[in-house]
């Protein structure tokens, strides 16, 4: 894809940013306090449909090589010239106008007036910028042949929330909401001291931002667009790919990331709300933000599935009867999302969810056990630098730890032999099982596909998988410096038995300091 083609899809975003910062949280536009209220829904509404119809012309054209490369050689050829620029700069300009003219205390009330300004700006600086890209006779040739399904996609786009809304009803179970509030409550508890909760209304957050967890909060709409997106993937792709397999396998790990995805979402909505802005958390993350991760979600998924051989039916790479065991990205992603999904259960349903370790330890080894064929191919002695980073990163682990914590009554209820059992699985899976599948996960596959080559594209592959990292443990900055050093091991020498080693060796130094001081909060 030319470079100038992916820097004007960087710009529309950026742009569409900028216009929902300014409408929805510096102006703070509230569509009930307007005349036009159905109007003003469905401008909102409309950023929404868009990112929809992005994402499936990206699809569209992942599936369709003649479209993908006549539309490469249309966007590498020649811009549309300096007048289209010019025009949806101007375009974009006049529509923050209105904030200009009109006091901030007016704007509801005059709307009516800014709904006319803010669409035709916005219409105007999006064709404008299409004509930037290519010509309109470019555009005209490119289209011929493929106007009908293009048609087709846009209307689906269209509809698409609709679809979701319609869906929603399908999934809300009891079990579903209880969950997702239950990881909420994780997730926070490790980011924050000061959480606030009403278990029986399902209501979390903190004393001064609290949200409340219904059955339509607990991820639906991500499940719906998750599935509607599979469905185009799995049409487009109908020839080669193995059906049973992919709705068997892939939508039910889609579903669990879609699952895991809207809990962070709500965690950062709760935070953003809490120490940036209530006006940003309720108008623009709270609106925008789940659509746009779940639309990358679904990408996501589907770029992996694209690589799994397994569920091909033949790509030339492996033969068909190879195993889901046997192939590389499943192996990297499945076992953390058992690790991940396992730790919520416990969450969810065990009292104290530390005595539930043992069984997650058991499922980490069985996760990696099926694995196992592929696992050999990263098995390597590490050299001295892997270890003495793996030290230097324990140290720094203990050295800016919180106070230690008394131990849980659960805990101190065991027996000594059932405690001494319990400590050695939970020094084992810190030890043995985590540093493996959270280093498969995060640097074996996250970084690997984010390197795209360039600096930028390193840059990226080292930031987004440690910020994820990050998060995972709460402690961003020790464990985002742990993360940067992680990947600089796998880059060092492109072998991720050296990050695993480390990883490795900084929990056993941990884990030998818990059991020391019987502080089981440090693992």
């Amino acid at each position: 894809m030319p470079k100038r083609a992916i820097w004007i899809c960087g710009l529309f975003a950026a742009e569409m940013v900028l216009i929902m910062l300014a409408f929805q949280v510096l102006a703070s536009v509230e569509c009930r306090l307007t005349p036009i209220e159905a109007a003003c829904r469905g401008l909102r509404g409309a950023v929404v449909r868009a990112m929809c119809l992005g994402a499936l012309i990206g699809v569209y054209l992942w599936a369709a090589p003649s479209a993908r490369h006549g539309f490469a050689r249309m966007a590498g050829n020649r811009d549309g010239g300096r007048g289209w620029v010019l025009l949806h700069a101007a375009a974009f300009a006049a529509v923050f106008v209105p904030l200009f003219v009109i006091a901030p205390r007016d704007l509801n009330e005059l709307f009516g007036y800014v709904f006319p300004v803010l669409t035709a700006g916005a219409l105007t600086a999006m064709l404008a910028g299409l004509f930037w890209l290519a010509a309109p006779r470019d555009w005209q040739r490119w289209l011929q042949g493929r106007t009908g399904i293009l048609l087709g996609i846009a209307i689906l786009a269209f509809l698409l929330p609709d679809i979701a809304n319609a869906l929603g009803p399908l999934w809300y179970w009891d079990i579903l909401t209880e969950t997702t509030f239950q990881g909420v409550v994780l997730l926070m508890s490790l980011v924050t001291d000061d959480m606030v909760m009403a278990p029986p209304f399902q209501v979390i957050g903190t004393p001064d931002f609290l949200v409340s967890i219904a059955d339509s909060c607990s991820g639906v709409e991500g499940f719906a667009l998750i599935t509607a997106f599979m469905g185009i993937y799995a049409w487009l792709f109908r020839d080669t790919l193995r059906m049973v397999r992919f709705w068997g396998v892939v939508l039910p790990v889609a579903l669990a990331l879609s699952w895991m995805l809207n809990i962070i979402r709500i965690t950062l909505l709760i935070l953003i709300g809490d120490r940036i802005s209530p006006t940003l958390a309720q108008n623009g993350f709270h609106s925008f933000a789940g659509w746009l991760f779940f639309i990358a979600l679904a990408f996501g998924v589907l770029v992996a599935a694209s690589r799994i051989t397994w569920l091909q039916k033949d790509t030339g790479h492996a033969a068909p009867g190879d195993p889901l065991s046997e192939d590389d990205a499943a192996v990297k992603i499945i076992p953390f999302i058992i690790f991940m999904v396992s730790g919520v259960f416990a969450q969810a349903f065990w009292p104290s969810p530390e005595l539930a370790y043992p069984i997650q330890a058991a499922l980490m080894f069985g996760a990696l056990w099926w694995g196992r064929a592929v696992l050999v191919r990263y098995a390597a002695w590490p050299d001295m630098v892997a270890v003495l980073a793996g030290v230097g990163i324990g140290v720094g682990w203990l050295l800016m730890a919180p106070e230690p914590e008394p131990a849980s009554q659960a805990l101190m209820a065991l027996s000594p032999l059932v405690f001494l059992l319990w400590a050695t699985i939970r020094i084992a899976g810190t030890v043995l099982f985590v540093p493996v599948i959270e280093e498969l996960f995060f640097r074996g596959y996250l970084q690997s596909r984010l390197d795209i080559g360039g600096w930028p594209g390193r840059a990226i592959s080292i930031a987004v998988p440690t910020a994820a990292f990050a998060a995972l443990h709460g402690r961003f900055l020790e464990a985002g410096i742990a993360g940067v050093i992680f990947a600089l091991l796998v880059l060092r020498r492109g072998r991720l038995a050296d990050a695993i080693a480390a990883h490795a060796v900084a929990n056993a130094l941990i884990a030998a300091v818990a059991a020391w001081r019987g502080d089981w909060g440090l693992i």
